[in-house]
């Protein structure tokens, strides 16, 4: 049986593994295939494909958008071309008010009590893409937190009190980028959208008619009545289904890739629909 995992990071954005030790993981889990999908950027997808070349592991390059919607909305894309001129064009806007966003975020913590500044988050993240991930590293380093989810638990996901919805796109933008830069764009886990079933079930019917492929079928914090809901969902929409661990390395050392938190198993199979699905 072979197994894939289509949603990955690396130090490109948030991940703590370079893409190529991306890569290299996902060969010694004994992954088929992989997505390099880092938040907003693609500068580590040609890496991670001369990796898969060399190690033998299918890499699909991808990227994962942040959008503005009513919760925090994220939305995955497959099989692009990551030089797309207008991609690159936009991603530069996006890295824009990505900073202000993660200015919000520290003004936020500076308002809890936290001694923590912008040069500090930048250090930790080096070269690449400023995240809330780097912020939440910086918090464990300094004694706040014990561990990088608690302070996403805590402080940094949605609805919480150092949490900015401040976004560069809308869903409808983020999917007819991926479209323009030629790939096809997927839901990213369905349950941090915290919307009811009603509610849901006409989003993901509203962004199919703007462009949406698909939805992320399988994810590690599904539990089986989520997947079976969502997945239900897709085959009534004619919606493709994707899967992923959402990787991240030592930032979230409890997500293993492949296996996410430990019973995420992703078939090949699930791959082949969405090359069929595309190539339909």
């Amino acid at each position: 049986m072979k197994y894939i995992d289509l949603h990955t990071h690396s130090t490109a954005s948030d991940g703590s593994l370079t893409p190529r030790e991306v890569v290299a993981e996902a060969k010694r889990a004994g992954l088929s295939a992989i997505a390099l999908s880092d938040h907003d950027t693609t500068v580590g997808v040609a890496e991670a494909m001369a990796a898969g070349e060399e190690l033998g592991v299918e890499v699909i390059p991808a990227i994962e958008l942040s959008s503005e919607s009513k919760t925090e909305t994220h939305i995955l894309g497959f099989f692009i071309d990551p030089q797309n001129p207008a991609l690159l064009s936009k991603l530069r806007e996006v890295r824009e008010i990505r900073e202000r966003r993660e200015e919000d975020v520290c003004a936020k913590l500076n308002s809890l009590g936290f001694e923590i500044t912008m040069d500090e988050a930048r250090e930790v993240a080096g070269a690449n893409i400023l995240c809330r991930a780097h912020f939440a590293k910086l918090m464990v380093q300094k004694g706040y937190c014990p561990s990088v989810k608690s302070a996403f638990d805590e402080y940094l996901s949605v609805g919480k009190k150092a949490y900015s919805g401040i976004q560069a796109l809308t869903d409808t933008e983020a999917v007819k980028l991926i479209k323009t830069a030629g790939g096809d764009a997927y839901l990213a886990h369905l349950n941090q959208t915290h919307r009811g079933h009603d509610d849901l079930y006409e989003y993901l019917r509203r962004l199919k008619s703007e462009g949406l492929t698909g939805i992320e079928g399988y994810y590690t914090e599904y539990t089986d009545e989520m997947g079976e809901e969502y997945r239900a969902m897709a085959k009534e929409l004619d919606l493709c289904l994707s899967g992923g661990s959402d990787f991240h390395g030592a930032f979230k050392p409890h997500i293993s890739i492949g296996r996410g938190t430990g019973n995420l198993r992703i078939p090949y199979d699930v791959l082949e629909n969405m090359k069929n699905f595309r190539a339909n």
